[in-house]
């Protein structure tokens, strides 16, 4: 298996976390389980070689090609038995109001394909990353499509902005009276607008961060008491608990090393 990011250009950083590749080796005999983990970062996903369906409850379903998989507070299983190769973009939440003109909560926990997200707009994007001979290609088409739609539209209020990356980057920053004061909001106007740019309320948003900044520790030795507070949870059970409820896996499973669908963490 094989995992690449690569870092936005500086006209998409404000935008764009980061671009990435995943290619993999899978077959009838030997599927492929991916786990998508909660994430306060919504991502454009291009599977332009092999096709992942997702494992529900009930059934199984086919994953569009070329589609956004949305901010989410949900962990989702998915699976392949077909070699694949997937290019991706990693997005901050508020570019979603900006790129295609709805607020972040309408993609929260929601898989659009191209087409819904577009309309008869940039549809030839699809095709064109699809077909794309190489990956460099692919990066160039992303980036364009990028930088034609931030260009155009108006920069939303920028502390609303600062305030998610302080949320997703700083796993201590939990107060929201201090946040909306920090800029110069009222609780109930911050708690609006951090939800039309995030896609959660700051309450679960942060829940999400703390969580995702536990998953960065990788295979960590680690007491789960010392990895709980690093994070900047009270105490351990409710890291657990949140674990849990956002990856599927005790953490004891994941940071042993047995997770199901974490090996591209350490694949390169």
């Amino acid at each position: 298996m094989r995992y690449l990011t690569i870092p936005p250009p500086p006209s998409l950083a404000l935008y764009v976390r980061s671009f990435w590749v995943l290619e993999g080796e899978a077959s009838a005999q030997t599927p492929y389980i991916y786990r998508s983990y909660a994430d306060g970062c919504p991502e454009l996903i291009c599977h332009y070689k092999g096709r992942f369906n997702e494992i529900t409850p009930n059934c199984i379903l086919s994953s569009p090609l070329f589609h956004l998989h949305g901010q989410s507070q949900h962990y989702r299983r998915f699976i392949t038995t077909e070699d694949f190769s997937i290019f991706g973009v990693y997005l901050y939440p508020f570019a979603i109001p900006l790129l295609f003109g709805i607020p972040t909560y309408e993609t929260s926990n929601q898989a659009p394909d191209w087409e819904t997200l577009v309309n008869n707009d940039n549809r030839y994007l699809e095709e064109q990353m699809m077909f794309a001979e190489t990956n460099h290609q692919r990066l160039q088409l992303l980036s364009n499509f990028l930088q034609q739609r931030l260009s155009k539209q108006f920069v939303p209020h920028l502390g609303i902005l600062t305030s998610i990356k302080q949320v997703l980057f700083d796993a201590e920053t939990r107060n929201v009276s201090l946040l909306a004061d920090t800029y110069s909001l009222s609780v109930r106007q911050f708690e609006r607008r951090f939800k039309e740019y995030s896609g959660f309320s700051p309450k679960l948003y942060t829940r999400i961060a703390r969580f995702q900044h536990s998953l960065k520790l990788g295979n960590s030795r680690q007491p789960l008491t010392h990895i709980a507070h690093n994070c900047g949870y009270y105490d351990q059970s409710h890291f657990i608990r949140d674990f849990k409820a956002f990856s599927g896996h005790h953490p004891k499973t994941y940071f042993g090393g047995h997770a199901e669908g974490a090996e591209y963490m350490s694949a390169t």
